[in-house]
Order: C-alpha cells, then sequence, then structure tokens
C-alpha cells in the first residue's frame, strides 16, 4: 500500500521578501550567469532534479515551456533498491527524483535549474523538504555530463554569493547515477489526486507559483 501525506510543507517563490522591523526588501532570483544557448535546431536532452517528495516536482516540470516528459523516479542508488518500500527506510541512496526531457531549443538547462531553485522546493534544507525527512528528500541535481555539473555549481555559486537564501544552497551536485522510474501510481500523482489535502497544501501551489512568477515559461496542460 501507498504511503499517503498529509503533512505541510513551506513554498519558496522565485521572488523572496525578507522582513525587518516594519520593512520589507524583495529580492528576486537572477538568471544563471553560465547557460547552455538556446539549441538552433528542436532536439531532446535529459535533466534529472530531486527536491522532496517527487509528486509535487513532477507537476511543476509538467507544466513548463519546452518540457517534453517528466517521470518519477529514484536516482543515487542502485537498481536492486529502486523500489518505494526501500528507498522510504532513507537506507538506499536514493533520493525521489524527477528526469526531465526537454527541447533545448525552447528552454535551457539554467533555466529549468531557475525553477528548480526557486518554486520547486527549498535548496538551504538538508535531508529534508518541509515535514518530509530523510536523505531521500534531500536537494540534489544528478547531472548528465561535465557541462551540467559546470553549469549547476556555477548557479549554486552564484547564488550563494548573492545571498538570495537565508542560508547557504545545500544542494547536492553528483555526475552519472542511474534513474530508475518509479512504479506507476506515482506517476502524475498530483493530476490523478488534486483533492487529496498533501497534494492541495503541499504541491498544488507551487505550480500556482510557477504561473505566477514564471507566466512566459508556464504552459497548460489540460
Amino acid at each position: 500500500m501507498r504511503r499517503i501525506k498529509f503533512r505541510i510543507l513551506a513554498i519558496f517563490p522565485v521572488v523572496i521578501t525578507l522582513a525587518c522591523g516594519m520593512a520589507t526588501a524583495t529580492i528576486a532570483i537572477p538568471d544563471p550567469v553560465i547557460d547552455a544557448p538556446l539549441a538552433a535546431a528542436q532536439g531532446e536532452q535529459t535533466a534529472i532534479l530531486a527536491g522532496g517528495c517527487f509528486w509535487g516536482i513532477q507537476a511543476v516540470y509538467q507544466h513548463v515551456k519546452g518540457v517534453i516528459d517528466v517521470k518519477a523516479g529514484y536516482c543515487g542508488g542502485s537498481a536492486g533498491t529502486a523500489r518505494y518500500e526501500k528507498v522510504s527506510t532513507g537506507k538506499t541512496g536514493h533520493a525521489e527524483s524527477v528526469r526531465i526531457k526537454y527541447d533545448p531549443s525552447q528552454i535551457s538547462y539554467g533555466q529549468l535549474l531557475k525553477v528548480f531553485f526557486s518554486v520547486a522546493h527549498d535548496p538551504t534544507e538538508l535531508n529534508r523538504q518541509g515535514p518530509d525527512n530523510g536523505p531521500q528528500y534531500r536537494s540534489a541535481i544528478f547531472c548528465y555530463n561535465e557541462d551540467q555539473k559546470r553549469i549547476a555549481q556555477a548557479y549554486i555559486d552564484q547564488l550563494n554569493r548573492a545571498k538570495i537564501f537565508e542560508g547557504p544552497i545545500v544542494s547536492e551536485v553528483a555526475v552519472g547515477s542511474s534513474f530508475y522510474q518509479a512504479e506507476a501510481y506515482h506517476q502524475d500523482y498530483v493530476a490523478h489526486h488534486p483533492d487529496e489535502p498533501y497534494i492541495r497544501i503541499n504541491d498544488l501551489p507551487k505550480v500556482a507559483n510557477l504561473r505566477k512568477q514564471f507566466p512566459n515559461l508556464y504552459v497548460s496542460r489540460q
């Protein structure tokens, strides 16, 4: 039987409001200084990201312009332990992840990361996201090659230097990990279960923030 989550997760939009006494300051998360240029022709590339429960991350990227397909799954461990019951123990090395296939003529790898750091999750939480605890919920960027790693690490360094977040970004950056697709009942979970309390509280606001903060990237999948 699947585990149903009913806990509250804080949502971190692309624009952060910092309170200091009665005053507030709004800081926009910048574009990455180092990024891959848009391709001249249509194609397909892959990104793998982990940032807490994969239901919400999958839902966000299913609404991003240029994304062709998103699958929920596991990354960071072995094929033999890539099952939900085992991953949920936090002892497999896996993180709940999403594999994003995208058209590099429509969206860059760096722009996918901008969405990741702004509306998809909180990159300053170590081995957890909100109420979901354990290394299986860690923030991670699983790169396919050294170029992706270079862009990801440079963006993390850029955001840390700018002190965009109250704490340092703790996202793991790794190259060469295999992705294992999750069980069928996890795929498109937000679309199939929009009325579940966990989804309404934690995941639908992420999609709403994507639409609000990235109107030029948001697409409807209805």
